[in-house]
């Protein structure tokens, strides 16, 4: 059986509680402010580390006065950044560089989703995917699409989140640009 400090931590992870400390002023110092969210959700996505070897880490290095917590984003002091620059090489390569990539992974995906919004609603059996893409504050796009099950209701609002732009982007060309004279309606109908 796992250790309880070593449970959910990939070979090559960290589990020495000053390493994962570092690992974190180097995170916080490199793509900060970050909010314990996408700390949490980078490191337990890449299996850096263990949950609660995390927690503990993040709850001293701000004790420690290596980082501040405002407004739920953390950023790193001047202590934490010193700490960070002397210490990062310390860490595995590896480790941090999966760690930075992971981290940009979520705060791009949380972008992306911050303007291409979609839901997924279960009405009468079939799963209703709501995609809308806003700007200023309004939606300037808004699509309703039908899947027959949530898995692909589920996969659909996922690759509009991730492609929203560019799918109105080329719908708006193909509604704007000159047409043939198939495109058109006949001139007996208008």
């Amino acid at each position: 059986m796992a250790e309880a400090f070593t449970a959910g931590v990939k070979p090559g992870g960290l589990t020495d509680d000053t390493q994962i400390r570092i690992l974190l002023c180097y995170l916080i110092k490199t793509a900060g402010p970050l909010t314990r969210d996408t700390l949490q959700g980078a490191l337990l996505q890449e299996q850096l580390v263990n949950y609660f070897e995390f927690a503990d880490a993040l709850a001293e290095v701000q004790k420690q006065g290596l980082v501040t917590c405002t407004d739920e984003q953390y950023s790193i002091t001047d202590k934490g950044a010193s700490v960070a620059s002397t210490l990062a090489h310390d860490l595995p390569r590896t480790v941090r560089e999966s760690a930075i990539r992971a981290v940009m992974q979520i705060q791009s995906w949380r972008h992306k989703a911050a303007s291409n919004r979609a839901h997924v609603e279960e009405k009468n059996g079939k799963y209703v995917v709501w995609c809308n893409i806003g700007d200023l504050g309004s939606d300037v796009f808004q699509l309703q699409l039908t899947m027959p099950d949530k898995l692909t209701a589920e996969m659909t609002k996922n690759m509009f989140i991730a492609h929203g732009s560019d799918i109105y982007s080329k719908l708006m060309d193909m509604l704007t640009q000159p047409g043939t004279d198939d495109d058109r309606p006949p001139e007996a109908l208008l």
